[in-house]
Parts: C-alpha cells; structure tokens; sequence
C-alpha cells in the first residue's frame, strides 16, 4: 500500500511520500478555512499517486476557529473530503494512527500532534541512545529529548510544551522581528524596534543569503516579493527609517542582530532541556526549513554530539516537510 503524508499547518500545507518526494505550500487558513479542502485536493494531486493519506495537524490553532476542538473537527471534515476513498489514518499524540471517527472524539489527542510524528521518525537515527530532535520550522520550533528510542518530552499539548521549552514561537518564516528582539543596531546605537508587523525573520535570513529569495512570494508583512530589496525596505521599517537612509550595510547589520537573538533564544532552550536529561544526548537530529539554525544551536551547546541532519540524508524539500515525510513512513511501516 502507498501512503501520502499531510502536516495542516495554520499557514502552510506539506505532503510527502516518505520515499523522497516532498513538497510545501502556503495556504493561510485563518483567512480561508471552507477552501481547505480544495487546496488539499490540489495538493494530493500533485503528489505521487497514493492509496491512503496519514494525516497530523497544527492548523487547529488558528484564529478561524474558536477553540482547538472545533479546529480538530473542521479540518479532519475537510481532510474526509480530499480523500475521497481513500483510507485515511489520524495521528495522535500517544503516538497512535486512529481512524477520522475517533480523532473527532478525542481532539485533544489529534490537535498539534505532527512534532510527535518526527520525534518518533527520529528515534531510528539516535540507536537506542539519548538524543535530541531540534526543528525550527518556518512559524515555531520544537525541541523533542529521545531516551531509549522513543520520545520522552516534558508535555504533549502545547501549553505545557511551551511551559518546559520544547515548544518555541519562534521560526525562520513568519516571525514577527518585534517578537525577536526589542532593539537593532543604527548608527553605533541601539536603537529600539516598532511594536508593529513591520517585518519578518525571513527578511533577516534573505539579506543574509541563508534563505533564497522568493519572488512570487506575498506572505511577507507588506505583501510585497521576499526579495532582498524588499526586504531591505521591511527592515528598515522596524526602526521607522526610510529606505533611502537605510543601506545595505545597514540591512545586514540588522539581519545579523535578529539572527544572534534568535539563534540565542534556542540555543537557551537547548541548553534547559539538555541539563534536565539523565545524561548528555550523543545525537543530535535537525530538521526544518530553519535547519541551519537548529544546527548551530545544537552543536553550541553540545559539541560533541552526533549531527545527523535530515537535509542530508533524506533532501532539502523532506526535511522542510519532515513531519510529512515521518507520517508517511511510520504508516507504511506499520502496515
């Protein structure tokens, strides 16, 4: 049987195969959710042909919604539908596949359930040792200890998640820079950042050349390209500058400020979750479109761990929808 992996974000849908295909795209569900199925449909039609879908969800979350529960339902009636007859298996946070019925029952378990699917999927690169998995995705990051090959994390909602600092609101994507750092460098001061949604962590890592510049891309603060000229532009907003005033020195000492701050708030994450281990984890697992921050975070509080990067051994697309990628392989393997 072949098996297509879906992870519903609240911005983002990915899908994979588990054999190497992958693929994400945006879909801000907040502001559409009765188009959520056409644009799964769209989706699975664009993936490799596949008998049954394994499906996890973090979009419950969104503000479309009332409360999770709600968000649980309305997204698994829209999953029914774009499956159309094919089979459809639900993960849960006691890491179980269920049917669509008893996700509906428990959407407790159903809710915000994806991060549990990789953690379980990387217990096979750890071998049987103490590990951490470390993801930073494009809206959040999550950090997973993996103790005699399962995942032992502090929490399974994500209250509690975030309580213990597995769970992280922070990305390389969507996060707004004034929920970053509260000041940027200008003109040998610190000067401090507008409460506004001005910009974004992506516009950091574009004037680096971490992340490639998306042209046709409109879920930027202004709507406006991912481009480095934009970005330059969406930059120096965050100080009230005009663009003229504001160069490309300027961008790149910004960007570099918010990257450090970023890259220190989950290397402090990293750091309280690995002293709270029974002993130093060997490996280190790092996935997400953010993989090079999960990297050097991981390496600068634990040297000596193993790095195995899901970028390498899988590609960079699978990696990017690892959630994804894990459902569909721990459904085929299950049977």
């Amino acid at each position: 049987m072949t098996w297509l992996g879906l992870d519903i974000g609240g911005a983002n849908l990915k899908a994979a195969d588990g054999l190497g295909w992958a693929r994400s795209v945006p879909f801000p569900l907040w502001r559409d959710p009765d188009g959520l199925a056409g644009a799964l449909v769209a989706l699975i039609e664009s993936a490799p042909a596949a008998e049954r879908l394994a499906v996890s969800m973090t979009g419950e979350l969104c503000d479309a919604f009332r409360t999770r529960a709600e968000g649980v339902r309305a997204i698994l009636t829209a999953v029914k539908h774009a499956a159309d007859d094919r089979e459809v298996a639900v993960y849960i946070v006691s890491g179980r596949f269920v049917r669509i019925g008893e996700a509906r029952e428990t959407p407790e378990l159903a809710a915000a359930s994806n991060w549990h699917a990789l953690a379980k999927f990387a217990c096979r690169y750890v071998n049987g040792e103490c590990g951490l998995l470390i993801d930073v995705g494009s809206t959040t990051t999550d950090i997973v200890p993996l103790i005699n090959g399962q995942p032992r994390p502090a929490g399974l909602n994500d209250t509690d998640r975030l309580l213990a600092g597995e769970l992280l609101y922070t990305g390389v994507g969507r996060t707004p820079v004034c929920a970053i750092t509260r000041y940027l460098p200008w003109r040998g001061a610190q000067c401090p950042v507008a409460a506004e949604f001005f910009a974004t962590a992506a516009d950091a890592y574009v004037v680096l050349g971490q992340m490639p510049e998306q042209p046709t891309a409109d879920g930027t603060a202004d709507g406006r390209p991912l481009t480095k000229e934009f970005s330059r532009e969406r930059l120096a907003r965050m100080i009230c500058a005009d663009p003229p005033s504001f160069g490309d020195d300027d961008a790149c000492r910004s960007a570099t400020a918010i990257r450090q701050a970023q890259a220190d708030a989950v290397r402090a994450a990293v750091s309280r979750i690995a002293a709270a281990l029974p002993q130093p984890p060997v490996w280190l697992i790092v996935s997400g479109a953010g993989e090079f921050l999960a990297r050097e975070a991981g390496q600068h509080v634990l040297p000596r761990a193993c790095v195995v990067s899901l970028a390498d051994r899988l590609n960079r697309q699978a990696s990017e929808a690892a959630p994804a990628h894990a459902l569909a392989v721990l459904a085929r393997e299950r049977g």
